[in-house]
């Protein structure tokens, strides 16, 4: 028996997931008799966690089937990290057949292969989409620059590397697990964020569900943002002509009624091929307001998630959140080092009769320079197990000052500096968690915020995408439109004729 259930923005997909696994729990099921898949490791591990805490269960021991298809197959495989390609191994190979590579690695948490190679680009997404390396080369008018026969030499050279080194990579697994004639039997399976499946990946979960009593896939097409990696929403929606029963959750607890619901369902209705599912917003009618200027954009109070098709378009966000000291992340660092951080918060408590530990003062103590004396710069002088008052160190351990953070730190840059008072002065929070995070659409799926902020512009190849697969591009800003809880700020694009217009 297999069941598909649709789950739209909000609508909390992982919690009905999780209820049938505790259904399956209390029926007598053996939680090892369970598999929970998901397409990024960040999901598994919070549905695993999750399901833990609700049944008292211990999620390394007892919920081990709780993991993405790559780290299944992975274990089933007996893999060793030593035995799998590295960005280094990428590097050398790149070394041996003259091209040169800097970057190439399968990313842990969903498997998606990353390179600045697009020759090993190419011939990854093939090998995910089950296609012959040519005939994919030969239905992409968009690689064309790519030499054909140089593709097709280095695929064969690359192959004879892993082979010499003994080494896979993640496609490699999958292939293998495949090939495999003796798959794990499972009461119950649960393939989560179906959407965004490549066919590689779907013939594993085929061979899966061939030994599994009830099989329930679960996902949202509208949100299927990772065909550029080889996913294949088509294969997801062909399903329902195979499956028992489709459900869909028609409650969203995130989307607010009023204008961001109705964008959105402009945006999505707008995709040709998708189920046709509704959902009902919340009663509370959010906001949506529009800027033709990033500086007209006040950041000031609330958690915001700034989201656009690329990072470097957010160079006017950052720009601005430093002029006026809001405090933000981006591409998962935030705007001041956690060291720095903890040393500057931590020096102020010092200053006030805190004492600290050896660790937080050598953190400090790297930021000071010339207030503390040669020879005691490296803290060695301080006891792990001693906490010290500020005025200890400045009579036994180098300190020479107990001035406020901006005079004593002559560590820091002007910018860094001058960034930090204007926070302190704007009484910003300044913790671990910024309250502005910036983020690629790709990057912020599954998360949400109460403002969001969505800039419009595209990039060239996206600009092409959409002459030849519009709902991609449908899809990538529906789902950066429902990341709102209660405001949706859309910024005016630097070209129009650039853009995606919302």
């Amino acid at each position: 028996m297999k069941t598909i259930i649709l789950g739209p923005p909000g609508t909390g997909k992982t919690t009905t997931l999780l209820d049938l696994v505790d259904q399956f729990i209390q029926q007598g099921v053996r939680p090892k008799q369970i598999g929970y898949f998901s397409f990024t490791r960040k999901a598994a591990r919070e549905a695993a966690t999750r399901a833990a805490e609700k049944f008292g269960l211990d999620a390394e021991k007892d919920l081990e089937n709780f993991r993405t298809l790559h780290s299944y197959a992975f274990s089933r495989l007996a893999m060793s990290k030593e035995k799998m390609m590295t960005p280094e191994n990428y590097r050398e190979f790149g070394k041996l057949v003259g091209i040169p590579i800097k970057t190439g690695k399968h990313s842990e948490d969903d498997g998606t292969f990353n390179s600045d190679n697009e020759y090993l680009t190419i011939m990854n997404t093939a090998r995910v989409k089950r296609m012959d390396l040519l005939e994919y080369y030969d239905s992409r008018q968009n690689i064309l620059d790519i030499e054909r026969d140089t593709l097709y030499l280095l695929s064969e050279e690359l192959k004879r590397y892993k082979k010499e080194k003994g080494l896979k990579d993640f496609t490699d697994l999958l292939e293998d697990y495949i090939a495999q004639e003796t798959k794990q039997s499972f009461e119950a399976l649960f393939i989560d964020e179906a959407q965004d499946l490549s066919l590689i990946q779907w013939d594993m979960v085929r061979s899966m569900w061939a030994n599994a009593n009830k099989t329930y896939i679960a996902g949202d097409d509208d949100q299927a943002i990772f065909k550029w990696a080889g996913a294949d929403v088509d294969h997801f929606i062909a399903l329902k002509e195979e499956v028992n029963d489709i459900k869909v959750l028609d409650q969203s607890y995130r989307i607010p009624g009023g204008p961001i619901h109705e964008l959105s369902q402009k945006i999505i209705s707008k995709v040709q091929n998708r189920f046709d599912k509704n959902y009902k917003p919340r009663t509370e009618h959010g906001i949506l307001r529009r800027y033709s200027d990033v500086t007209q954009v006040n950041m000031s109070e609330g958690n915001w998630l700034v989201l656009s098709s690329a990072n470097h378009f957010l160079d006017d966000v950052k720009d601005l959140c430093e002029l006026q000291g809001w405090y933000y992340q981006h591409k998962g660092s935030n705007s001041v080092p956690l060291k720095l951080l903890l040393a500057l918060n931590n020096w102020e408590h010092w200053r006030k009769g805190s004492q600290l530990n050896n660790v937080e003062i050598k953190n400090i103590y790297q930021y000071l320079g010339s207030s503390v004396l040669p020879g005691f710069r490296s803290g060695k002088t301080l006891h792990s197990d001693t906490k010290y008052l500020l005025r200890d160190c400045r009579a036994e351990h180098g300190l020479v000052t107990d001035s406020v953070w901006y005079e004593a730190f002559d560590g820091l840059d002007t910018v860094t500096e001058n960034y930090i008072r204007n926070m302190r002065a704007n009484g910003e929070q300044i913790n671990k968690n910024p309250r502005i995070i910036m983020s690629t659409i790709h990057g912020a799926k599954g998360g949400e915020a109460d403002k969001v902020l969505l800039m419009q512009d595209l990039t060239n190849a996206a600009l092409e995408t959409m002459s030849y697969d519009p709902d991609e591009l449908h899809r990538l800003f529906y789902t950066g439109a429902t990341r709102a809880k209660r405001e949706l700020h859309v910024l005016d694009p630097k070209n129009f004729d650039r853009a995606y217009i919302l």
